[in-house]
């Protein structure tokens, strides 16, 4: 069995090549280089790669044309970017597009090793993708009938072209089942495109999808594809779709009418041939008698819905997914395994993760950094930032205590940003984790605050 790592290092570069060589030889990394991108391919065809090194920048093909070549022939390859300081959002966009992570020149031996190791775990599945994928990848081995049943759908819904609407509440991995349905998909070679519809800026969010042409307003220097038509072939995943502006709205639907998008500044069309998969952890509903969401983008988007339950609702998933996140959190950062006693399974089980599965993941990460003797024990996760369950304050009602001032103080804040969460945990100077957690714990009705701006009754 060969236990070394092959890396393909592609930089025009030859100082470059040789000092990256020698630092990943000395590192146990089986290491092959060339200065010319339209090498790269032949060496891929003929040796087994594990992670790819490009250079952004280089002369006759550049780093992202390279990058979609690799992605149509081996799409499971991470890739990581060199990249100048002045080509960073460059880097970014392809990040979006797919690749693992970029580092700036000049970079530092130590930070590319870190970021090499933790891209290498998942990057090794020229043997493994087929009968050795993860239980909790695979979506084979959850105890809960409700995961099963999503399982089985999400393979059904896998082989057909429809556009699937994804629901289910922040942290629940809407994005996680939408890579599933990819990944089993006869699309599963072509890429697989992220936009988060959340973050992007409102003024931005045409050009991230739609692209534009040089010129077409101030700061754009030269054309650029959109994310729409970098998905071409393959899968759009459109998160938190609920953000999505009005004007925004009636795009993306002329968009899924006739399959062709217009960039920015330019008068032709451009077929576009890919499969949509919207998610939202909003109530579209709600939204479209309110006005915010237009009906006929609603019924396009979901010409099948899929619903994932909240953590809350599948508690026998708990021991899985610990100890698989508590696994890959140690082999990715080198770590000696730790163990999960049966007493802090219990009291995962017994938590109630207003932020789900993201939640969970994050807090034994934590605990897994903070324990003692390589045992993670309750005490561990409670020191990571999670509250006592046992000590969980019940808000009193007709009472000037701090916590229903503090309960008074959100409900304020989401009547202002139309229970928009994101924009109300702003308001406040506080995480979304932090607002999404505060308003499970003060039951306070989202739903209503979003559809009549009024303060729902206590309780």
């Amino acid at each position: 069995m060969n236990t070394k790592q092959s890396i393909l290092i592609v930089d025009d570069d030859r100082n470059v090549l040789e000092v990256l060589e020698a630092r990943l030889s000395s590192a146990g990394f089986s290491v092959f280089k060339t200065a010319e991108p339209k090498d790269a391919m032949d060496i891929l065809t003929a040796n087994p790669i594990d992670l790819m090194i490009s250079d952004m920048k280089m002369p006759g093909m550049s780093g992202m044309e390279l990058f979609h070549d690799v992605r149509s022939f081996q799409p499971s390859l991470p890739v990581i970017f060199l990249t100048a300081y002045g080509s960073i959002p460059d880097a970014v966009s392809a990040m979006k597009a797919g690749a693992v992570d970029y580092i700036a020149k000049p970079f530092d031996g130590q930070e590319l090793l870190k970021k090499l190791r933790k891209a290498l775990p998942a990057s090794t599945p020229r043997q493994t993708d087929k009968g050795k994928q993860n239980p909790v990848q695979a979506g084979g081995v959850m105890k809960s009938s409700v995961m099963r049943e999503l399982y089985e759908l999400i393979d059904k819904v896998a082989v057909s072209p429809v556009n699937v609407l994804i629901l289910g509440e922040s942290g629940s991995g809407k994005e996680h089942v939408a890579r599933m349905i990819h990944q089993k998909s006869p699309r599963r070679d072509a890429p697989f495109i992220v936009v988060d519809c959340g973050s992007t800026p409102t003024g931005l969010l045409e050009s991230e999808l739609f692209g534009h042409v040089k010129g077409a307003f101030t700061h754009a220097i030269r054309d650029k594809r959109g994310l729409i038509e970098e998905a071409d072939q393959g899968t759009l995943f459109l998160d938190e779709i609920g953000n999505v502006s009005p004007e925004m709205q009636i795009r993306l639907l002329r968009f899924l009418e006739d399959r062709k998008i217009r960039r920015i500044g330019e008068t032709r069309e451009i077929p576009v041939n890919c499969r949509v998969i919207a998610a939202t952890n909003a109530d579209l509903l709600e939204d479209i008698n309110a006005g915010r969401f237009r009906e006929d983008l609603y019924y396009r988007l979901r010409v099948v819905t899929i619903k994932i339950p909240a953590l809350k609702d599948r508690k026998e998933d708990i021991p899985l997914l610990a100890k698989h996140f508590i696994e890959s959190f140690c082999r990715q950062n080198d770590l000696s395994m730790v163990e999960l006693p049966q007493e802090t399974t219990r009291w995962l089980s017994s938590y109630p993760w207003p932020g789900n599965v993201r939640e969970l993941k994050n807090a034994l990460e934590a605990g897994v950094v903070l324990c003692k003797n390589r045992m993670l024990l309750p005490e561990d996760l409670r020191s990571s930032g999670l509250p006592d369950i046992k000590a969980k304050p019940v808000p009193q009602k007709d009472s000037f205590s701090l916590e229903e001032s503090e309960r008074n103080a959100i409900i304020r804040a989401l009547q202002q940003t139309g229970g928009v969460q994101k924009n109300a945990a702003d308001l406040l100077g506080i995480s979304r984790r932090a607002i999404h957690y505060k308003i499970k714990k003060f039951e306070i009705n989202t739903a209503s605050i979003r559809a009549n701006g009024m303060r729902p009754a206590s309780g």
